[in-house]
């Protein structure tokens, strides 16, 4: 498998998921949680399908999301920011190993601003066999900029590779963006448009609202809403032709239950397979405003 069919194996896969602060003097106030917080887990496994080739497990994922320094709110001169953690890691399995002997392994680390859902940094670690290179993008969202910079562990002499970008209003990387999306009203018809930095370039990624529809999945039967992403193009994040789509429950939580991918290299497929979510603690319903 050559080097850009990895690559766009571990981008697919990844797409197919404020500092509070605090003066005690004032009255405390209900917490307002998103659907993925404090704390929740996701598990996919993704399958492809080409030509006569049909369903071979290719990849597992886990998505990750906790909301830390909320559950001590009377230790408020100890207290650090709060943050949001996104996580994302994905490890091959099954078709890949057995017919090509490749493992590939993505990490990916983001940390969020909670008020604004802001990203303030983006941490990745590529292992493609015994290559591996390790990157992390700082955004400084006041000024516009964000700055990407990877090493390869394996050759500390190596100079690094750095990518330097520029954007205005707000911007995410993929994990956000997959997160954000899970905060939106989706009313069929609707479009708009995503800033999704990878690698220091900035994208804008157009979104389509396309249909609902009832699913079997692993959350029982559900209703679903339709989304497509315009990742490919010449100016998009994915080169080539291709479709992206992702199913999310038409509820409260808008969990990503299902993602398609369309593409020159087959068919993707990523479903959900198991689903957890912490409990809100009755110390995180309440904090200082």
């Amino acid at each position: 498998m050559n080097l850009k069919l990895r690559n766009f194996v571990a981008v697919v896969l990844l797409l197919a998921a404020a500092a509070v602060s605090v003066t005690a003097q004032k009255p405390t106030r209900p917490v307002t949680l998103r659907p993925f917080e404090p704390a929740e887990e996701l598990v996919y496994e993704a399958e492809l399908s080409r030509g006569i080739l049909r369903k071979l497990d290719v990849a597992e994922f886990r998505l990750k999301s906790q909301r830390s320094n909320t559950t001590k709110p009377d230790a408020q001169a100890h207290r650090s920011p709060e943050t949001l953690v996104l996580k994302c890691d994905i490890a091959s399995k099954g078709f890949f190993l057995k017919l090509f002997g490749l493992r590939f392994r993505e990490t990916l680390e983001s940390t969020i601003d909670p008020a604004s859902f802001a990203v303030q940094t983006s941490k990745r670690i590529d292992e493609h066999g015994k290559r591996i290179r390790s990157s992390e993008a700082v955004f400084d969202q006041t000024r516009g900029k964000v700055s990407w910079t990877e090493i390869d562990p394996n050759d500390p002499k190596r100079p690094p590779r750095v990518v330097n970008g520029e954007f205005t209003g707000s911007v995410h990387d993929i994990l956000s963006a997959i997160y954000f999306m899970r905060t939106q009203p989706l009313q069929v018809g609707k479009s708009f448009e995503l800033r999704i930095s990878d690698s220091g370039h900035v994208y804008k990624v157009p979104i389509r609202v396309l249909e609902k529809k009832r699913l079997k999945t692993v959350l029982g039967r559900v209703n679903a809403i339709l989304v497509e992403a315009d990742l490919f193009g010449a100016k998009g994040m994915l080169d080539g032709t291709g479709k992206f789509f992702m199913w999310f429950t038409d509820d409260s939580r808008r969990v990503p239950v299902s993602v398609k991918i369309k593409s020159e290299y087959g068919t993707f497929d990523i479903k959900l397979k198991r689903f957890s979510h912490t409990p809100v603690a009755q110390q995180y319903l309440t904090q200082q405003d």
